[in-house]
Order: structure tokens, then C-alpha cells, then sequence
């Protein structure tokens, strides 16, 4: 080459340098989209609806501190209906752009659904609900401690205080199978021995009254009652203990921890109703600092987008800090196997919901060792502490 072509040639390198050097800043700017597919309308749509607001709230704080990589982190929420037909047909196409995760779904059948799609390749996908059993080692995460851990929980508190026997009630769905073969698995607790269950019932969603049922659970007079059902089903169990004049304990679903759930049903409550929940639930039972400190970041940071913390909100909150947490040390480029093998490793991590440990509770860092008891308090209209972290009674 010659000296003229030379120059030509730096010329035009110098001129194209800064469009270049302009397109790479702008395409480092571009929002970075994670998928989330949860249950905004249908049946679930309160539970989808809370965790798309803890969503919200992490978009903003992640964001004020410079996204990942310097780009800003957008939620990309598509609504599967509460339906596992809708939810599959959203789980093919964003697996077809090839992303490394998915959040979601809010609920049990439409996780279920969609966990054949990522048992091989994945992407992860880290659904919003206990309700579910993932494969160890598998690409399917699930939050929070297992329904089984949640109810043997309860069980060995009441068993401490010398409950024993136990009856249930449950929905005829997926989630009220759940619910009957965690506690199947918290009968056979041997730190559960000497508990019996006395009678099981269940009834369908559409069900307006479950008197035959009820009629049939108090001859079998338990000593405690578990009602594992969620939303305004739960409230058709609530009228009917009213109406059969039953007051014994009752043991009800985390799930309905809710405030829009207490203020329509609270008065419904039997006056020793009790659940198994998180470490936001313990107030000066929990001593754990590093969780008082998670707690506390989540407090003010849904408080900037005017919403307060609740058991469905909890559900959402650690996953997703977890989950941008390891892109950040990953990279945004990261592929599912290698997201996969960073979560099924991780221990030492630190959320809302306590310290997490994929290695001793596999796909979900959390067991029963992160639950404590609480109960209805009716007069402050709120649910007080009655047992430490891990479920040992405390003095009422």
C-alpha cells in the first residue's frame, strides 16, 4: 500500500472510529429483558399481581445502582391466565430467544406444565411457587420452603404442645394433592411420632358449602385442623367451622397471609388459627443480622413503589435479587448451564427470607429450618410469633 492509500485509509478509520465507539455505548445502554411469566388474571392473579409489584421494586433499586453491565434490567411480565395451556404457548417463545432464565410461573399446574420445555437445555426457571417438586440438579427452582416443609413445621410445633391428631381439608386440584402428600411426609417425621391423621376431606373449587365434610371432621374430633386452601375457597371452609360451631385449632396456608385476605376474612378466623411463615413474620425473634438487614432493603424499597410486604411478596423478592445477583457475577450472556450450576452451588446467600443453601435443600435454599409458627391476633388485627425460627414453641 501506498503512502497516499495509507492515509486514505487512517482517514476513513478515523472518521468510522467515533460511529463505531457511538453504536457499542448506545447497544451497552439498551435495556437488558428478563422474562417473567406469571398469573395476572384468573384464579392466581392475586399472587402474580404481588409478585410483579416486588418486581417492580427491584427494577427500580437495581437500576439507581447501574442495572448489570451498565445496562438498565427491564421485567418483561407476560400473563399466562392461571391457565398451563397459555403458560406452556409464552414458555416456547421466550425459549426460543434463547435467554438464560425465566421467572415464574405464580402458580403450581402452569410450572408443571412448563417444566418439560426446560428439563433438558433449560433456560433456569425459577418458579414463584412452593407447590412444586424440582428435580435435583435439574434447570427448575422453586421459592421458598416446600409445602411439605411447611407442614411438617406445624406439625412438630403441635406436637410439642401435645397435639395428637391431626385432621385436613384440601381442594380436589393439584395443589390440594400437594398439600396431602406433604402431610403424608410430615407423618412419617419420626419426629412426628404419636401424631395420627383422623379424617381427610376435600372438595372442589366451585363448591358453595363443605358441611358434609365439616359434619364429618368434627365427629372425628381432632385436636387441630389443617386447612391448606388459598384465597376465597379457604373462606368457604372459614363460614362452614362457623355455621358447625367448630372451634378448634386450625392450621391454614401461608398462601392467604395476606392483607387483602385479612381484611375481607379476618373476622372469619378462628380465634386459635395459626401458620407457618417467614423470617419478616419473627419481629424480636429473629436475631439473625444479615436478614434483618435484607429486611429492612426490602422494606424501603417497596415502600418507594407504595407496597408492603406479605408472604406472596416474599415469594417473589429473593428469587429475583438471587437470580440478578448471579448475572451480574456471571455476565448477562451466560448460559442456562452454567446459570443452573452457579444456583445449585450457591450457599452463603443472604435474603429477606434468611440464609440460602442449594446444597442442603436442593432447587430451594430454604427448608423448615427458615419457617417459625405465628398466630392470629384479633384484637391488633395481625399475627403475632408463638415459636422461635425452626418451629420450638415459645411462652404465649
Amino acid at each position: 500500500m501506498n503512502v497516499v492509500a495509507r492515509l486514505i485509509a487512517i482517514a476513513v478509520i478515523a472518521l468510522l472510529l467515533p460511529l463505531a465507539l457511538g453504536r457499542q455505548s448506545s447497544a451497552a445502554g439498551e435495556p437488558y429483558e428478563i422474562n417473567a411469566v406469571l398469573s395476572l388474571t384468573g384464579n392466581g392473579a392475586f399472587i402474580g399481581t404481588a409478585q410483579m409489584r416486588a418486581m417492580q421494586a427491584i427494577e427500580a433499586v437495581v437500576n439507581r445502582g447501574g442495572g448489570i453491565a451498565g445496562r438498565p434490567v427491564k421485567f418483561v411480565v407476560k400473563d399466562d391466565q392461571s391457565n398451563p395451556q397459555v403458560a406452556v404457548q409464552l414458555a416456547q417463545t421466550i425459549i426460543a430467544a434463547h435467554v438464560p432464565v425465566i421467572l415464574g410461573p405464580s402458580l403450581a399446574a402452569p410450572c408443571d406444565a412448563i417444566a418439560p420445555l426446560v428439563q433438558r437445555d433449560g433456560p433456569v426457571l425459577y418458579c414463584m411457587t412452593s407447590s412444586v417438586t424440582p428435580a435435583s440438579g435439574g434447570y427448575l427452582f422453586a421459592t421458598l420452603p416446600s409445602t411439605a416443609s411447611m407442614i411438617d413445621l406445624s406439625m412438630q410445633y403441635f406436637r410439642a404442645r401435645g397435639v395428637h391428631r391431626v385432621a385436613s381439608i384440601q381442594m380436589s386440584d393439584a395443589s390440594g394433592q400437594f398439600a396431602d402428600q406433604g402431610l403424608n411426609d410430615a407423618m412419617t417425621d419420626p419426629a412426628n411420632k404419636g401424631m395420627q391423621i383422623v379424617d381427610r376431606e376435600h372438595f372442589a373449587a366451585g363448591d358453595i358449602s363443605v358441611a358434609a365434610q365439616l359434619a364429618r371432621i368434627k365427629a372425628a374430633n381432632p385436636d387441630v385442623l389443617v386447612i391448606w386452601v388459598i384465597g376465597p375457597p379457604a373462606a368457604t371452609v372459614l363460614h362452614g367451622l362457623i355455621d358447625a360451631g367448630m372451634t378448634m385449632p386450625i392450621i391454614l396456608s401461608s398462601g392467604d397471609l395476606l392483607p387483602a385476605f385479612m381484611r375481607q376474612f379476618g373476622a372469619l378466623l378462628p380465634k386459635e388459627t395459626y401458620m407457618p411463615a417467614m423470617s419478616f413474620y419473627a419481629g424480636n425473634v429473629l436475631t439473625d443480622g444479615a436478614t434483618r438487614s435484607a429486611l429492612t432493603e426490602m422494606t424501603t424499597a417497596l415502600q418507594a413503589v407504595d407496597a408492603k410486604p406479605d408472604q406472596i411478596l416474599l415469594s417473589a423478592w429473593d428469587p429475583t435479587l438471587l437470580v440478578l445477583d448471579a448475572l451480574k457475577k456471571l455476565g448477562p450472556d451466560v448460559a442456562p448451564s452454567r446459570l443452573r450450576d452457579y444456583l445449585v452451588g450457591l450457599r452463603g446467600w443472604v435474603g429477606a427470607n434468611g440464609p440460602y443453601d442449594f446444597r442442603s435443600v436442593p432447587q430451594r435454599g430454604l427448608g423448615a429450618k427458615s419457617l417459625l409458627m405465628i398466630r392470629w391476633d384479633a384484637a391488633r388485627g395481625d399475627f403475632r410469633p408463638v415459636s422461635q425460627i425452626g418451629g420450638r414453641p415459645i411462652p404465649e
